[in-house]
């Protein structure tokens, strides 16, 4: 998985999806590019909502990117047959064979406030090489989990234990997050200022578009920079 320098001297995983024939180097350049500029992309090749406003996570100078692996999370009950299953269960039927670069997604079953895990549950995130994890819910042990070489993006830090309150219930299947469908395989951008996600059909060329809205973004700085006073201005 590549690095980069955290401000502390540490490494700092940034994600990189297993497709990602460049390695780093796409994750660099995704990185330059923003979350702002997929989401402009997106608008351009497709019309249904593919944005997340802002995350928390225990490290914000990591991105993530790579291809979703989904958890759903229903409220807890008692009686159903998804209550004798851990999330263990769940977490290898979503990341599969290869799990290597995937983001495990959680959706957070109408309880975004409330824990979906902790330090100890996701160090398998770490054991497996994953990307990251993005959580439409808090997570817990913040400290812990900026010490694994993985990205994390969620709703914020959470003490209490959540698992009296909401359960997973299904894997690899599409799942609401803040208001987007995640489907299994989707590409994942997540970095300070949002999440895009991105149908893994359409990822080059929402990718070409994304630097063509880099390069406008670029002459258009140019141009600005150059403007004359207009004579007429008034000068304050």
């Amino acid at each position: 998985m590549p690095h980069h320098t955290h401000p502390d001297g540490r490494p700092t995983a940034i994600g990189a999806g297993p497709d990602d024939a460049r390695g780093g180097g796409l994750v660099a350049e995704l990185a330059a590019l923003g979350s702002a500029a997929l989401v402009d992309a997106m608008g351009r090749v497709h019309r249904h909502p593919a944005h997340v406003l802002p995350l928390v996570s225990p490290d914000p100078e990591r991105v993530l990117f790579g291809r979703a692996a989904t958890v759903s999370f229903m409220p807890w009950r008692d009686d159903v047959e998804e209550a004798s299953k851990t999330f263990a269960d769940f977490f290898y039927e979503a990341v599969g064979a290869d799990p290597a670069g995937k983001v495990l997604v959680l959706s957070s079953g109408g309880h975004p406030q409330v824990s979906h895990g902790g330090g100890t549950k996701l160090s398998r995130v770490a054991n497996h090489r994953l990307a990251g994890v993005l959580a439409d819910g808090r997570l817990r042990d913040f400290r812990q989990l900026r010490r694994y070489d993985f990205a994390t993006w969620c709703r914020g830090e959470s003490t209490r234990w959540g698992g009296d309150t909401v359960m997973p219930y299904a894997a690899n299947s599409t799942v609401e997050f803040a208001g987007v469908s995640v489907v299994p395989g989707d590409y994942v951008f997540c970095d300070a200022a949002g999440a895009v996600v991105v149908p893994a059909g359409s990822w080059q060329v929402v990718l070409e578009a994304a630097r063509a809205v880099d390069a406008e973004d670029t002459r258009f700085l140019r141009r600005i920079r150059e403007e004359p006073v207009p004579r007429t201005a008034r000068v304050l």
